[in-house]
């Protein structure tokens, strides 16, 4: 008996011993998993590794903000007088309508503004009102101005046709600009997006029509028309990938001081729909502006800023506003500048309005115009440092200013929304 105990004992014994060894040896065989071969981190020690320590040890991120101005111009019309101030001598053509507001334009981070005209060449001659065509060098003034963007959506792309129309945009391509509302081909959208330091900035440009001048059957993709439909497909296409989205349309009544009913309706739809600014034209009077909540976020319409140059009768028509735009966007970053996935979506903060006035004058026996911003021309006139405009002609500007107060409200200079 004592044998078979002892027997026991001895075979308890030596299972004992290989299970100890068995159990010394099963971490050794999975210390290396497949997961962890590939480079993944799964399993529970995985995630509380050296990989958690560094991300525990590694500074809080820090709000960065970012704010991109937006400026719109207004109508810009090269009636047969601005064309005769630029020309030269030896026959070129150079124009200075906008040095005593490039500083303004300048601001702006990208700035647009509306050309009612064609640009197709001499050969079928020069003309302002009805059926425009200038000289090439309007273009590079506009460039050396500070503009970005020109909107060619309008009803006087096509006065000149549409080979017209072709070399009206390769001219502002050559310049460096920007064309708004044309499109390349049929498959094209007619986007224009532009990357502002990180912010994606998409716009959208349409016209109501142009004058019953009709595009070839096969190229009747070319210009935007103003279709509802459309216009939201559009922006349900362009919203995903941009941050902000501006949309300018050209229609409504012209010389109208107010929009009608049916442009306050879509002008809300295409709002609701994703856009963050709706900039109008082809009045050629400034009309009211609003900032509308839509969706918890603020957002913005004019319904026309009326003309930045032309040489038409009465100082209603010689009268318009400059639109900036003021968008903030916020990150979290690393102080190394490191990014993070935290973005919030850029929001519309300030709204600033200049009112500006085209006037014309006489050098060298020879008119000439230009666009001056009202409320800094009546400063300079009162200390003396105006050189071409005099206290005579402080009421006209007086006028200007209290007519463009009255028509966008008391409020005109500077709409904050934050």
């Amino acid at each position: 008996m004592n044998i078979l105990r002892r027997a026991a004992l001895l075979i308890f014994m030596v299972i004992i011993i290989l299970f100890s060894l068995a159990g010394c040896n099963l971490p050794t065989s999975l210390s290396v998993s497949p997961s962890s071969q590939e480079g993944n981190s799964g399993g529970v020690g995985a995630g509380e590794g050296p990989a958690k320590e560094a991300e525990a040890g590694k500074p809080e991120p820090v709000v960065k903000e970012e704010t991109i101005t937006l400026t719109a111009l207004g109508d810009i019309l090269m009636h047969n007088t601005l064309i005769w101030a630029g020309q030269q001598p030896d026959g070129s053509y150079r124009f200075n309508f906008f040095s005593a507001v490039q500083d303004l334009i300048e601001q702006g981070d990208y700035s647009t503004t509306n050309l009612e005209t064609a640009l197709a060449g001499p050969e079928t001659g020069y003309t302002g009102y009805p059926l425009f065509n200038s000289p090439d060098a309007i273009a590079r003034h506009l460039k050396d101005s500070g503009v970005d963007g020109v909107v060619a959506a309008n009803n006087h792309l096509l006065d000149r046709g549409f080979s017209g129309t072709q070399r009206t945009v390769e001219v502002l391509k050559s310049a460096e600009l920007d064309t708004l509302g044309t499109k390349k081909s049929a498959d094209d959208h007619g986007f224009l997006i532009k990357d502002i330091r990180g912010v994606k900035v998409g716009y959208l440009a349409y016209t109501y029509g142009t004058n019953g001048i009709e595009l070839p059957r096969e190229h009747s993709y070319f210009i935007n028309i103003l279709q509802r439909e459309q216009i939201l497909k559009d922006i349900s296409v362009l919203r995903p990938q941009v941050d902000v989205l501006i949309l300018v349309l050209h229609w409504g009544v012209e010389y109208s001081t107010e929009p009608a009913e049916e442009q306050r309706s879509l002008a809300r739809e295409f709002l609701g729909a994703g856009v963050d600014a709706i900039i109008g034209s082809h009045p050629h009077v400034i009309q009211p502006v609003e900032v509308l909540n839509i969706g918890g976020k603020d957002k913005f319409v004019a319904y026309s800023i009326g003309n930045f140059i032309g040489d038409q009768d009465g100082d209603e028509r010689n009268s318009g506003v400059m639109v900036q735009l003021k968008f903030l966007q916020e990150k979290l970053v690393y102080p190394d500048g490191t990014d993070t996935d935290a973005v919030h979506p850029p929001r519309l903060t300030e709204v600033l309005l200049t009112p500006t006035y085209s006037h014309s004058y006489w050098e060298n026996g020879r008119q000439q115009f230009r666009v001056v911003s009202v409320e800094e021309t009546i400063r300079k006139i009162k200390a003396d440092e105006e050189k071409i405009l005099t206290s005579q002609d402080l009421p006209v500007l007086e006028n200007v200013l209290r007519a463009t107060q009255e028509r966008l409200g008391m409020t005109y200079r500077k709409f904050n929304t934050k």
